[in-house]
């Protein structure tokens, strides 16, 4: 395969700017839509909310999330066997516009609808747009890793605007037309993926792997069943048929995450017909795969427990300006623009003082970096239990915390996963790795439930024991770290010389 023309986007191929404003767009209805969910489920109905509990609000904001990354897995698949990329980022954007239409509709049941057709269309686009940028270059061509920089930058330039732009519209005009924004967001993104098709090169519309007919026959037929119980499932739930506690099933799912993720890792592991060197390998994956699950319990609670904080318990006023609630939420985008290049050198800077940590250490900074973070919201939330309304650098304090350890993780993990997975693997458990990103969500829904607004003496212990449990977990890594270098070094040296 050769590299796409180089022509047109910062000396990167074309096709990377449809990719780069398809996902902008896309990324601007999610995280715009995203950070009302919560303060949405949780408002009264006197402010057009749906007066959910803090606890079955966050359970369904778990649910929801840990949903959006499970089912990138069999969204990869379909694109791989079925569709094709481009056809599966077209139908899956489709998808996420008419569940933010949903949503925009003011009516009881559109609501979980809506959610569910967001869910889908996202598992569908997600993987397969992050694909596609990598076929835009050939193996060999050193400009691939700028442009997955130059993509990731449109995700979080999208975030920000859907931020700004859902979060004025939901304190000053309504939270319907703040859904209505996230749609408008996904519908330009679609018209200019439409548009700018032309700049994708030929092969990624075709599938990698295509099904033969009676597999295709069959997948359709798999898919109509799905879709079927997901209707009889909304159905049975709005005529009162069928009984939905969200906090038991998300209990139910994060530990059926948790087994499939435990089931599968194994499976590779004792009947994949590993060497003694991969096997060691998969032991070093292991701790970034846990480091990972705990990480993002910790971080997604942005848009639970420290979105309710920011509403409740902080002071937005700048003069007669009140800030909205979910422009707080771009602070972890805006820091991670700011901050990336200077983690990017520092990772090279340390290679080349021959100090290169350990991807589980690595992984343990960040972890206790993030839970830092929540240190200082225990430290915030005890101003708060007092009665007093909190300065917003609390906050900021806070989501700084979180982007360090953030980018001290997120990019090693992935790194972690193409390195050390064996080779025959590595797609099989990238599909893995992610439901730690599944597991991670559910679990974050789960505390955020012990964020009791009628109980504020509490929430100050909430932010302890997350800060402490990530602590934790990051001192058995370190410990650990010292045999995983050598798990991960040896690993690789004996296949070198085999």
């Amino acid at each position: 395969m050769s590299s796409a023309p180089n022509s047109g986007f910062f000396g990167h191929p074309k096709g990377l700017s449809t990719l780069f404003f398809t996902e902008m767009w896309e990324r601007m209805s999610y995280y715009g839509m995203r950070a009302l969910l919560v303060l949405f489920m949780t408002a009264s109905l006197q402010e057009q909310g749906l007066a959910f509990t803090v606890a079955s609000a966050s359970a369904i904001y778990g649910l929801y999330t840990g949903a959006v990354y499970f089912l990138g897995l069999p969204g990869g698949w379909l694109a791989d066997r079925l569709f094709g990329g481009q056809r599966a980022v077209w139908y899956g954007g489709i998808v996420i516009m008419c569940g933010h239409i949903i949503l925009a509709i003011p009516h009881d049941n559109s609501f979980f609808i809506g959610l569910i057709f967001v869910a889908i269309g996202t598992g569908l686009l997600k993987p397969n747009i992050s694909a596609m940028v990598g076929q835009l270059y050939a193996s060999d061509d050193e400009r691939r890793d700028g442009g997955y920089a130059i993509y990731y930058m449109g995700i979080n330039l999208g975030s920000i605007v859907g931020y700004y732009v859902c979060g004025y519209f939901m304190e000053n005009v309504g939270w319907h037309w703040a859904f209505g924004a996230a749609a408008v967001g996904m519908g330009i993104g679609l018209i200019q993926y439409h548009f700018t098709l032309k700049n994708l090169p030929p092969h990624s519309s075709l599938p990698a792997n295509p099904l033969s007919a009676k597999g295709k026959s069959n997948t359709w037929i798999a898919i109509g069943a799905f879709l079927a119980v997901v209707v009889g499932v909304v159905v049975g739930a709005s005529t009162g048929a069928i009984t939905i506690n969200p906090i038991v099933i998300a209990g139910y799912v994060a530990v059926a995450f948790s087994v499939i993720f435990f089931v599968y890792f194994g499976l590779i592991y004792f009947n994949g017909n590993l060497n003694e060197a991969e096997k060691r390998r998969m032991w070093a994956l292991f701790l970034v795969c846990i480091a990972s699950a705990c990480f993002w319990s910790g971080f997604e609670q942005a848009g639970s427990s420290l979105n309710l904080f920011t509403r409740d318990y902080t002071d937005r006023f700048i003069g007669t300006f009140e800030i909205p609630t979910a422009w707080f939420q771009s602070l972890n985008a805006i820091f991670i623009i700011v901050l990336s290049p200077f983690f990017a050198a520092l990772w090279i800077n340390l290679s080349k003082s021959m100090l290169s940590p350990s991807y589980s250490i690595k992984c343990a900074v960040g972890l206790i970096i993030m839970a830092s973070g929540f240190l200082v919201m225990f430290m915030a939330a005890q101003y708060a239990a007092e009665g007093l309304k909190v300065a917003p650098y609390w906050l900021v304090t806070t989501y700084f915390l979180h982007t360090v350890g953030e980018l001290c993780l997120s990019p090693v993990a992935l790194s972690a996963v193409s390195k050390l997975s064996p080779k025959r693997f590595s797609g099989q458990m990238m599909g893995v790795f992610v439901l730690t990103y599944s597991i991670g969500n559910i679990i974050a829904g789960l505390l955020a439930g012990n964020f009791d607004p009628e109980n504020v003496h509490e929430i100050p212990n909430l932010y302890l024991q997350i800060a402490l449990f990530s602590i934790g977990i990051g001192i058995v890594l370190v410990l650990i770290s010292f045999k995983a270098k050598v798990w991960e070094k040896q690993g690789l040296n004996d296949e070198e010389t085999a």
